[in-house]
């Protein structure tokens, strides 16, 4: 593609361009002009990528082993939960899926070429689809087009553009037919033009040197690596694997035992898969795809915000450092004037007047004309100003000489000379002596350091004349001073980013703009920029280096896209949870290198694909609600962790203690499954909570090695307590109601069992809050079945009976000091609450 961007005349179009004959045979060659789009993924394939969760694979292999061993009833369940996990997940992918795909939109609709006729004559210019575009192809660009594909420059005048999708620049970019050099990059060379790119001001014919796939904005989507794990899959696939090495000793566990005592080995497998499936969380796939899907169902409906992968809302829970661009996020891309200066730096209204005429007549007088966002700042700060001067002539804007030029009439018999434009530019047009002259430059490079984008302005008087005007006539000038403008700050970006502050979350500007620039942005919106740093020189360091430097930075200027991708990466490197949100073709490979990608739903395509999570509008609110969203979800899907599995594994824990000790097994495997499936679906009330606030003000993740050590605690405390019910039943059960009994042992296990964990459900939610209602109810309805079943007609097919009456009284006891334990327990800070998040 460079010798091609080098050679046009290889293209062999200009000036006699291609005939439509032609233009078909290299279509035909190198296909539409097309960006390659992500090929949807079909709703099918979804729900079989959905078995790779590894408690789903696991429960899938469980399920399947019931049924070879003929326990159809313990498989139905478990299938059953495996299906209801990966429907739930899919479709909530594939309905985000479906969105989006209504978002897409073209990169241009048409173009105007230049096709030579068939039967001869010149080229005449038509409107084509831009698809149809080939390399060769002669175009015409004029204000507010969008560049249809890369082309190099033929003629040009007073053409910018803005580049900022490809780089991240907000003003616009001079460009013109003279090559200039590529140190900077190819983006900066002045004779190219980019696919992705819209006309600021200004006119171009330009040839097309590449379409389709083998544009630099398609090419995005091949620099878009593959994504590492997220921190969610990162911490769940931490925990699960350790509970899945455990649950997979279990059955060897009690065969071995069953065979040593018993020598039952064989017999009791049914057990020992039951006891399996009891470690095992089986409601975790459908806890965290419904806390999932519940939480982005709200996102879409309240605030417009589309989450395409499920677990990032979690990720977005987890984030505690947001990098975003500057332009368009907490400024509007429409600069406003700050003030006009003299030569001396005194406020002199005078000079904004002269200022908007030049730009009024310009305006007014250009062939075709071009306004851009300035002359809009300086027409609105302003006021009306074309009745103050007769307009006679205009020289726009020319990118070489960096100034517009407007022509009036003044006193009898003279014309006045209207100059504004580039500080450099102007200044050296103006008679001034070289000392004046570099105390004019030294002023604006100070104010330029602090932010401010500066226009000189200068005029000058000369005889009226009939003959036309020249850019040579631009010289001798009198300077008149300077007209400051700043960014417009978004109206919600203060307020965003202070809500994001409260939320824990650090932000980070990536920009390609100007150091000053960015940090009177930050200044205004009252975030602490520190000292702004040149990417350029924090790129070549170390990645130890740039990992610290990273951390005690917040604001990073003139950012090409790959620094911006080793910034993100060196955060995350750093122990972070990192967001990213970018709306541009530049913003592709730091969307990748993130933990959750974000972008606009006005984004370039390929910056959407790329993203995991699509806002409705660029707004730093939407941001906030989303990492809110996460956390109220993972919250959830904490809470249901820390409650099962301590459940879980201290009855597992017991279970295997009792098989040792009794001379039969504790529970029927019958009773495990229905004693689970009481509990699991209980839990599915945790989707439906809401935390307590404190779980909403950090970012939090669950961390492997503390939430084992909470389990451990709290399950060895769990185990405690089921195994004081053999002591229970010691001391209130005598002669052939005694242990030998066994229908009495397992119905009075099963009841104290499904109690605890009644009162586990609501003394370990967690964070102080009171328990709402959805969690409440299902806590009352698990200890109504656990004391009502063995009395009603279910009991006796599950081998349950009613309970002596002295066995509820002094359940009551034990009950009753399991839960004051918990109760002093739960004062302890709970694993991923309140601690920052940790990736290691």
């Amino acid at each position: 593609m460079e010798s091609e961007l080098r050679t046009p005349h290889r293209l062999e179009s200009f000036p006699r361009a291609l005939t439509d004959t032609e233009a078909e045979a290299r279509s035909a060659a190198v296909g539409e002009n097309l960006v390659p789009a992500a090929r949807p993924v079909r709703w099918s394939v979804r729900f079989v990528r959905s078995l790779r969760d590894p408690f789903t694979a696991v429960l899938l292999c469980l399920g399947l082993v019931s049924a070879a061993v003929t326990a159809w009833g313990t498989a139905a369940v478990i299938l059953s939960l495996v299906a209801v996990s990966c429907v739930l997940r899919a479709s909530g992918e594939h309905q985000a899926e479906r969105f989006l795909s209504g978002l897409r939109e073209l990169v241009a609709g048409t173009a105007t070429v230049l096709r030579k006729p068939q039967g001869g004559g010149p080229p005449l210019a038509r409107e084509i689809p831009v698809a149809e575009l080939v390399p060769g192809d002669v175009i015409r660009l004029g204000a507010g087009d969008l560049v249809p594909a890369d082309v190099r420059l033929l003629r040009a005048t007073g053409l910018t553009v803005h580049q900022a999708p490809l780089t991240g620049e907000s003003a616009p970019v001079a460009k013109a037919v003279r090559p200039g050099a590529g140190d900077r990059g190819v983006f900066a060379r002045p004779e190219l033009c980019f696919q992705g790119s819209a006309v600021a001001s200004g006119t171009a014919t330009a040839v097309v040197v590449a379409t389709g796939a083998r544009t630099h904005f398609a090419g995005a989507h091949r620099t878009a690596a593959a994504r590492d794990k997220s921190a969610f899959d990162r911490s769940l696939h931490g925990i699960s694997w350790v509970l899945i090495r455990f649950m997979l000793l279990a059955p060897p566990l009690v065969l071995m035992a069953s065979g040593a005592l018993r020598r039952q080995g064989p017999q009791t497998l049914p057990f020992a898969v039951a006891v399996a499936v009891g470690l095992t969380p089986e409601m975790l796939p459908v806890v965290v795809s419904t806390c999932l899907a519940r939480a982005a169902s709200g996102l879409a409906r309240a605030h417009g915000v589309v989450v395409k992968r499920l677990p990032a809302l979690h990720d977005l829970g987890a984030v505690d450092v947001l990098c975003l661009d500057k332009t368009g996020t907490l400024t509007r891309d429409q600069p406003v004037v700050e003030r006009s200066t003299d030569a001396d730096g005194r406020d002199d209204p005078q000079v904004l007047d002269w200022a908007a005429t030049a730009a009024w007549w310009t305006l007014q007088l250009a062939e075709p004309p071009a306004p851009d966002a300035l002359d809009e700042a300086l027409l609105t700060a302003a006021g009306p100003v074309g009745e103050r001067y007769d307009g006679v002539a205009a020289l726009p804007f020319d990118p070489v000489r960096r100034l517009a030029t407007a022509v009036v009439r003044g006193r009898l018999g003279t014309h006045v000379l209207v100059v504004k434009g580039a500080v450099a530019d102007v200044v050296e047009r103006c008679g001034l002596d070289p000392a004046e002259r570099a105390r004019l430059l030294s002023r604006a490079d100070g104010q330029a350091a602090s932010g401010l984008r500066l226009l000189a302005v200068a005029t000058a008087e000369r005889p009226a004349r009939t003959r036309e005007w020249t850019p040579a006539d631009v010289r001798g000038l009198t300077f008149r001073g300077f007209v400051a403008l700043r960014d417009d700050l978004a109206p919600t970006a203060a307020e965003a980013l202070r809500d994001l502050a409260a939320l824990g979350v650090d932000v980070k500007i990536l920009t390609g703009d100007h150091p000053g620039t960015a940090a009177r942005a930050c200044h205004d919106l009252g975030l602490d920029p520190g000292e702004v740093v040149d990417a350029d020189t924090a790129v070549a360091l170390g990645d130890t280096e740039l990992t610290d430097l990273a951390r005690r930075t917040t604001v990073f200027a003139r950012c090409a896209p790959a620094h911006k991708a080793r910034i993100v990466a060196a955060l995350r490197a750093g122990g972070h949870t990192v967001g990213f949100l970018g709306d541009g073709t530049n913003d592709v490979p730091a969307l990748g290198a993130a933990d959750v990608g974000i972008a606009p739903r006005t984004a370039v395509d390929v910056a959407r694909e790329s993203a995991d999570v699509v806002l409705g509008e660029k707004d730093l609110a939407a941001v906030a609600h989303a990492v809110t969203a996460g956390r109220h979800s993972s919250g959830n899907i904490a809470t249901y962790l820390r409650v099962t599995l301590s459940s879980n594994l201290g009855n597992v824990v017991a279970m295997l203690a009792a098989g040792l000790l009794l001379p039969f097994l504790p529970m029927l495997p019958a009773q495990v499954l229905a004693q689970n499936l009481c509990f699991d679906a209980a839990q599915l009330a945790y989707a439906y909570d809401r935390p307590a606030p404190g779980t909403l003000a950090r970012p939090t993740a669950p961390r492997p090695r503390d939430l084992l050590r909470f389990l451990g605690g709290f399950g060895a405390l769990n185990a405690v307590t089921d195994l004081a019910t053999f002591a229970v039943l010691a001391l209130a059960l005598h002669g052939p109601d005694a242990l030998d009994d066994r229908a009495v042992f397992h119905s009075a296990w099963f009841t104290e069992n499904l109690l605890t964990q009644a009162v586990v459900m609501l003394l370990l939610r967690g964070g102080g809050g009171r328990i709402r209602g959805a969690v409440g109810r299902a806590a009352a309805g698990l200890a109504a079945v656990g004391l009502l079943l063995p009395l009603s007609p279910l009991g006796p097919p599950l081998g349950l009976v009613g309970l002596p009456r002295a066995y509820y009284a002094l359940l009551v006891v034990v009950l009753g000091l399991y839960g004051c334990a918990l109760a002093v327990a739960r004062r302890w800070p709970f694993p991923g609450e309140g601690a920052p998040v940790s990736r290691r």
